[in-house]
C-alpha cells in the first residue's frame, strides 16, 4: 500500500514516544500520545504542503501541532527552499511586537541544530508607508536591489516568528513564490511521488519524535533543578532575542516564585513546557505570561508564582498536574546586551507561605471571578490569533 512507509514510522515513533526516559505516570504517557498525534498531523500535512518549486509557507507548530518548547506568543511559518533559486517574500506588517526571519541550513535532528545562515527583523527592511513590504532570497548579491539577502550554500528553510505581547494585535500577512515559477502549474500527481510523499512524512515524523526528546538533554537537563540561567543570546542565530532556561520540580506543598524585572524590550515572555519539550495547555489555561499580561509589582518587577493548586494571585502559573517541567522566558526586538541583573530570580517555598514572601501580596490577589475571566480572553484571543 502506498501509505506503508507512513503506517511504519507511526508505529516506529509510538514506540519512542511509549519508551521515553521521563514517563512516570498514566497522564505522562497519554500527553506523549496527544504529542504523537500532533506530530503525526504536522508531518503530513508538510509533505503535501510543501514543495520547493511552489513553495508556501505552513505553520509546523501551532495549538494543536506542538513542538519544540512552541512559544504561545508566536505564530510559526516555514517554507522550504532552494538555495540555487530565487525567493519572493511578500507580507505587510501588523500591530504584533516582534517580525523576524531566519534561513536555516539543514533541519533539526536528535544529533544536529542547523545552521543559521541569516537572521533579521523587521526593523532591517525597507517598509512602505501602508505597512506593506517585499524580500528577496537568492544565491546572487544584491547589487543595490532593496530588501535582498543572498542565500548561502546548503539553505534549506526559510522560517518567519510573529510575536504578540498582547494577544489582541493584529496579524500581518505573509506569503512566499519562487520566482521562476510564477505562473506555471505543479505537475500531474504520479504514482511514485504519492509513495515519497507519505515516506517523507514518516520519516519527517520519526526524526521530529527523536529531536525534541534529545534537545532538553542538551541544554536544560543538565542544569541545576529549580534554577534558570542569566540570560544569553537564544542559541540557533536568532536576531536580537535573549532567553533564560531552567527545569523545575515540585512537591505537592511547594510553589515557586519567580520574579524578574520588567524589561525595556518590546517582548518579554515566560512560558511553561511539559517533558515532552511542548507548550502546557495555554489556551484553556494560565502556563504563560508575556509584558502586556503579567502584573507589575510597584517595585518593576514582575513576580509569578508555579503552582498545582490556586494560590489566588493575578500572576498564577499553572502546573496542570506537572510537578516536574521546563521554564523558559524569551526577550526579542532587544537593543542592547542584556545581563543577569535583566534575568530572573526563582525560589522554592512552602504554598502557605507564599503570602508573606511575596511582598506586595495584597496588591497581587484576584478574586475567583476576575482569574475566570482572564481564561476567557485567553480563549477568545487564541481563536481570532491562531484558528480564525
Amino acid at each position: 500500500m502506498l501509505t506503508d512507509p507512513l503506517a511504519e514510522a507511526i508505529a516506529e515513533a509510538e514506540k519512542l514516544v511509549e519508551s521515553a526516559h521521563h514517563i512516570r505516570t498514566e497522564q505522562d504517557l497519554l500527553e506523549g500520545m496527544q504529542y504523537l498525534a500532533g506530530g503525526i498531523l504536522a508531518t503530513v500535512h508538510a509533505a503535501w504542503a510543501t514543495e520547493k518549486t511552489h513553495p508556501n509557507f505552513i505553520q509546523g507548530t501551532g495549538p494543536f501541532t506542538k513542538m519544540g518548547l512552541d512559544n504561545p506568543d508566536t505564530l510559526y511559518f516555514g517554507a522550504r527552499i532552494d538555495d540555487d533559486a530565487e525567493y519572493i517574500v511578500t507580507g505587510t506588517r501588523g500591530t504584533t511586537a516582534d517580525l523576524s526571519f531566519q534561513v536555516l541550513s539543514g533541519n533539526y535532528t536528535n544529533s544536529n541544530v542547523p545552521g543559521s545562515e541569516i537572521a533579521f527583523d523587521d526593523r532591517e527592511l525597507d517598509i512602505d508607508d501602508d505597512g506593506r513590504f517585499v524580500v528577496t532570497f537568492g544565491p546572487g548579491p544584491a547589487d543595490g536591489r532593496r530588501n535582498h539577502y543572498t542565500l548561502a550554500p546548503g539553505s534549506s528553510q526559510l522560517v518567519v516568528r510573529e510575536v504578540y505581547s498582547d494577544w489582541s494585535q493584529q496579524r500581518g500577512t505573509i506569503r512566499i513564490e519562487r520566482a521562476d515559477r510564477r505562473g506555471v502549474p505543479t505537475a500531474a500527481l504520479t504514482r511514485e511521488e504519492t509513495e515519497k510523499r507519505f515516506a517523507r512524512a514518516g520519516r519527517a515524523l520519526v526524526s521530529r519524535v527523536k529531536t525534541w526528546l534529545q534537545f532538553p538533554q542538551w541544554f536544560y537537563d543538565d542544569l541545576p533543578l529549580n534554577t534558570m540561567t542569566a540570560p544569553r543570546l537564544t542559541p540557533g542565530g536568532l536576531a536580537t532575542q535573549y532567553s533564560s532556561v531552567g527545569h523545575y520540580e515540585l512537591a505537592d506543598d511547594e510553589a515557586m516564585i519567580i520574579t524578574v524585572p520588567q524589561s525595556d524590550a518590546p517582548y518579554q515572555g515566560f512560558q511553561l513546557g511539559s517533558l515532552w519539550y511542548i507548550s502546557l495547555d495555554y489556551i484553556n489555561h494560565q502556563t504563560s505570561l508575556n509584558n502586556a499580561q503579567a502584573q507589575v509589582d510597584p517595585d518593576g518587577n514582575i513576580r509569578m508564582v508555579l503552582s498545582e493548586r490556586n494560590p489566588g494571585v493575578t500572576n498564577w502559573l499553572e502546573a496542570l498536574g506537572h510537578p516536574r517541567g521546563y521554564l523558559q522566558f524569551r526577550w526579542q526586538r532587544t537593543s542592547r546586551e542584556f545581563t543577569p541583573a535583566d534575568g530572573p530570580t526563582v525560589e522554592v517555598v512552602k504554598f502557605d507561605e507564599i503570602p508573606a514572601k511575596l511582598p506586595f501580596h495584597e496588591h497581587n490577589k484576584i478574586t475567583p471571578e476576575d482569574f475566570a475571566a482572564r481564561i476567557g480572553e485567553r480563549q477568545a484571543a487564541v481563536a481570532d490569533r491562531m484558528l480564525g
